[in-house]
Formats: structure tokens, C-alpha cells, sequence
């Protein structure tokens, strides 16, 4: 039973990396920034992820912008930050899209040399804007490949750990 226990803990593991290992992220913090004094935040405005009637990229329906919300709200209550709707510390804003044109080299299995191939890339930028300067003071960027019909679940989780992985070096 307990090696049962192991060998399925290992491959819950091994699917959520594989789910997310083309997913890379970035921060750029402002070095005169004291994020110490910053108690509060408020929504920049509102950014729509993708347009995309027909649901080839995004799950029709899943609200990625309220998915996107929803876990940078844990991100910065969990570092101490409450939302108000007015005089905020901080500005939130974010931004996505993709990339339809994008090329890297692939190995070509028949060939056994690298080719170019079409590989669409999807991005998203979450700002933070310091309410009283107007300058950004931090700013998480992720970027990874565009997956086409991905299950809810899927694209829940690789929201989760963008943003989570984000915010680790807020």
C-alpha cells in the first residue's frame, strides 16, 4: 500500500510539471521601491485575455480574466495587501495575449535536424503601479506555449502556478 501511495504521489508530480515546464516567469522590481509601506491596492482596470469566440485557445467556458483575478487577489493578500475601492497604495493592472507567429528550431524526428516550426507563444504581464507616483514599481511577466483546448483544470492550474511563481520574488 504505501508504495502504491508513492508511485501515485510521483506521477500527480510528474503531470503537474510536465503541465507546466514550458512556462517561464520574470520579475523586475524597482530598487527604490519600500514594498514594506504598501497596505493597500485597487484594480487598475480590466484586460480582456484573449478574444475568442469560437473557443479554439480559451475554454468558452472559464472566465480567464477572473481566474487571473482571482489568484493574483491570493497572491497579494497573502503578502499582507487588501483590496479598497478608494485611495489605494497600489495599482493592479495585467495583460495577456498570444503570439500566433512565433518560430523555434525543432528537431525534426525523420530529418534528424532542427527545423523551424510554428510554435504559437501566449504571455502575461501583471504590473504594479505605485498609486501616488504613477511609476511601476513591480512588474511579473510569464510566458509559455498556447495549448489548444486544454481542460478547465489544466488551464486553472497553469494560471495558478504563473502567477504563483510570479509572486514568490514579490
Amino acid at each position: 500500500m504505501k508504495h502504491l501511495f508513492l508511485l501515485l504521489s510521483a506521477l500527480l508530480i510528474a503531470s503537474c510539471v510536465t503541465l507546466t515546464n514550458d512556462i517561464e516567469v520574470k520579475t523586475q522590481a524597482s530598487p527604490n521601491a519600500d514594498f514594506s509601506a504598501y497596505k493597500t491596492y485597487a484594480w487598475a482596470g480590466s484586460a480582456q485575455i484573449v478574444f475568442d469566440p469560437i473557443g479554439q485557445w480559451e475554454q468558452p467556458t472559464l472566465d480567464t480574466d477572473e481566474e487571473v483575478k482571482f489568484n493574483i487577489n491570493r497572491e497579494l493578500r497573502s503578502r499582507g495587501l487588501f483590496e479598497v475601492t478608494s485611495d489605494p497604495d497600489l495599482l493592479v493592472a495585467f495583460a495577456a495575449g498570444i503570439d500566433m507567429t512565433t518560430l523555434e528550431l525543432k528537431e525534426d524526428p525523420k530529418a534528424q535536424k532542427p527545423v523551424l516550426t510554428n510554435t504559437p507563444k501566449a504571455a502575461l504581464v501583471v504590473a504594479l503601479i505605485d498609486a501616488s507616483t504613477g511609476y511601476t514599481v513591480w512588474l511579473g511577466y510569464a510566458e509559455g506555449r498556447v495549448q489548444k483546448q486544454q481542460s478547465i483544470e489544466n488551464i486553472q492550474k497553469r494560471i495558478d502556478y504563473a502567477i504563483r511563481k510570479m509572486f514568490e520574488a514579490y
